[in-house]
């Protein structure tokens, strides 16, 4: 998400474990269960039960197997559940509710160390919005990367002792951990400042003239729709490994793919924009670099609101309001009820309301940009 990182080989954020083969396919089962009964749990606790959802938990009702959370652990996911349980409430004051979701998890690979195991798992989660209308996106969905920790029990039972987020963003929807405190950015010649948006509705009207900037905005769409969570192989993944994150990136690409033309020049002046498999300039990859170009060059302006985003506009946060910008996501989609729809990379999401957004975020800082 911030720029300034090396050129680093593809991969995946959550291959940082090393399988070891020799782990007995029982054991890995196990870990799989217990995998499956956590992120479940969590997807399930935003979904209305009154409209089909699953009742109860899978950790508290019907889970069986020779592992179990840690009292810590027991005690993090009662805290995640209650908080994603208001996340759901803030959403339906905002008028969304999801009336299905699907969560499986992939185990990507297994290290088990004496009485110690490491789990590196992929999950893949698919909500289904509730009483959908016309040409409305009728799923959200997202891919995240875990590492999970267990520990070995003197009877041979496996306990559940930790769960970390390997992907550099912190966006997925039923995503429970805290954003990292961005440092400052900094620029010697003065970039401009973005104008904050407000996030209240209704917004005031502000219709998007698709025909007057030549741009395609149907085909960004369609972009960052195809390679939401299966990377472009010509361009670098800066996703996972402290690689800073692939979000701006992934916006980049999509304006280019719309029309955004290079603007060739060094890579760390931010009035110039290019980026392909071997480089980039900091304004492609960067957050607060790629608000001072496409300000600075009149290629976006700000909108008052975030509600007035529409397909192909671009979305960015500061999560803790330090001055900083965080993340960058890009609209794909916007209801007939003016609800703007992001895609974006880290965590891999498409489709997201810009009221869930708010719902997870509502003290973070929005930036919205007219492209």
């Amino acid at each position: 998400m911030v720029a300034g990182v090396a050129l680093l080989p593809n991969w995946s954020a959550g291959a940082a474990v090393t399988d070891d083969p020799k782990v007995d396919p029982t054991t890995r089962a196990t870990f799989q269960r217990l995998a499956d009964a956590v992120f479940t749990d969590r997807t399930q606790a935003l979904v209305d039960k009154a409209e089909g959802g699953k009742k109860g938990h899978r950790l508290t009702s019907g889970f069986s197997g020779k592992v179990r959370l840690s009292g810590t652990q027991s005690r993090h996911e009662n805290t995640a559940l209650s908080e994603l349980s208001g996340r759901k409430a803030r959403l339906a004051q905002l008028g969304e509710k999801y009336s299905a979701a699907d969560t499986s998890v992939k185990l990507d690979a297994t290290q088990v160390k004496g009485r110690n195991a490491t789990v590196a798992v992929t999950e893949t989660t698919t909500l289904t919005y509730e009483k959908v209308k016309g040409s409305e996106p009728k799923t959200t969905g997202f891919q995240a990367h875990h590492e999970l920790t267990f520990k070995a029990g003197r009877d041979g039972d496996w306990q559940l002792t930790g769960i970390r987020d390997t992907d550099d963003g912190y966006l997925a929807v039923n995503q429970v951990a805290k954003p990292a405190v961005a440092a400052p950015a900094t620029a010697a010649d003065g970039p401009p400042e973005a104008a904050r948006s407000a996030t209240t509705r209704p917004a005031p009207a502000k219709p998007k003239n698709f025909s007057a900037t030549g741009y395609d905005y149907k085909a960004m769409a369609a972009y960052a729709q195809k390679y939401w969570s299966k990377y472009n192989p010509d361009y670098p993944n800066f996703n996972g490994q402290g690689a800073g994150g692939d979000c701006t990136n992934f916006v980049s690409q999509s304006l280019k793919a719309g029309g955004w033309k290079h603007v060739p020049g060094y890579t760390s002046d931010f009035h110039k924009w290019f980026g392909n498999s071997e480089i980039q300039s900091d304004s492609f990859i960067g957050v607060n670099e790629f608000s001072w170009f496409a300000l600075s060059s009149k290629r976006v302006t700000s909108l008052a609101n975030v509600y007035q985003m529409d397909v192909g506009d671009v979305l960015q946060m500061d999560f803790d309001k330090d001055g900083s910008k965080d993340h960058s996501m890009i609209v794909t989609s916007r209801n007939s009820q003016g609800v703007p729809y992001v895609t974006y990379h880290s965590t891999n999401t498409y489709n997201r309301s810009v009221a869930s957004i708010i719902a997870s975020y509502p003290n973070a800082a929005y930036y919205a940009y007219r492209t």
